[in-house]
């Protein structure tokens, strides 16, 4: 059942998945559901954050933060997400990694984007010292900015002397990271999600010798899973495109927000499971004590 939780004179903040068990149990869209939004929670504040990841059914949640470069983790008995938060407009460190396109070497091998590696960097002796004790399946999701930093603390993981390797990483709306070489080094599950125009997936230019990795799942401009290449693919974002100038509004922008991800997933998911009428959700209090006026809800600016 889905849980809104409410505060004062914002958004409100939706959240659709709940564990029983280990994620591992879940069908594909409903892990990729619950790691949508995992990285939608990672803009909000921890008391939020808190309190929503609780009603999934997560008991453990710690927030890092150093120099900006910020991530959650989401445990419970079975099962431990790192989620990483993406960029925010009004962050100049966020600006900073975003605009820092030059390549370097990466830990594992060939080169990787200069700006996102920083921003790993600055988490990782955090994240590693909290995951060297963790022996429960490990998972990293993150979107836009975070999507990029999931990707590289994943391919870490293998090096560092953390006992669990990832089990899967999801990322939406993920710029490309690094070079060929460095994103076919480490094997490993990596869903990434691409909605339509969302122009964040397009960059850095693949000119500069930028490549993506893993398993694409393609949204097409009605917001569908389809598997498009080539002028059907080029095709379909103009659809998208023309479609977002009737309505005022440049999609290349809009498809990049985490809340377009999640409804097209939970939409895929209820047409995969026969459910016509989604279920009414429960409302929850706000979180105590309520947000100083003026503070806003990160993941509405998303």
């Amino acid at each position: 059942m889905p849980v809104v939780i409410h505060d004062q004179g914002e958004r409100p903040l939706v959240v659709h998945s709940e564990l029983r068990g280990p994620i591992r149990q879940l069908s594909f869209l409903r892990r990729s559901l619950l790691f949508a939004e995992l990285s939608m929670l990672s803009y909000n504040d921890e008391r939020e954050a808190r309190q929503a990841a609780n009603a999934i059914g997560f008991s453990i949640v710690k927030f890092f933060d150093n120099d900006g470069s910020q991530a959650y983790q989401f445990a419970n008995d079975y099962d431990c997400v790192i989620a990483s938060r993406g960029t925010e407009p009004h962050e100049w460190n966020d600006i900073q990694a975003d605009a820092n396109a030059a390549t370097v070497l990466a830990e594992t091998a060939g080169r990787v984007h200069r700006g996102f590696k920083k921003e790993v960097d600055d988490l990782w002796p955090m994240l590693e010292t909290v995951l060297k004790s963790n022996d429960r399946p490990l998972w990293f999701c993150g979107h836009s900015l975070g999507g990029a930093m999931a990707t590289i603390c994943a391919g870490r993981c293998f090096l560092s002397y953390i006992a669990s390797n990832p089990e899967e990483l999801y990322t939406f709306g993920s710029p490309r990271v690094g070079d060929r070489r460095y994103v076919n080094y480490v094997k490993l599950t990596h869903y990434r999600w691409v909605n339509n125009n969302d122009i964040v997936t397009r960059v850095p230019p693949t000119w500069l010798g930028y490549r993506h990795r893993g398993n694409e799942i393609y949204l097409d401009y009605q917001g569908r899973i389809r598997k498009l290449e080539g002028w059907w693919r080029t095709q379909d974002r103009l659809h998208g495109f023309l479609r977002g100038l009737r309505k005022f509004n440049i999609d290349h922008f809009s498809d990049h927000s985490i809340h377009r991800y999640i409804e097209a997933i939970l939409h895929a998911m209820y047409e995969e499971e026969g459910i016509s009428e989604p279920p009414e959700p429960a409302k929850l209090s706000p979180p105590t004590p309520h947000l100083a006026e003026g503070q806003s809800n990160r993941a509405t600016q998303q």
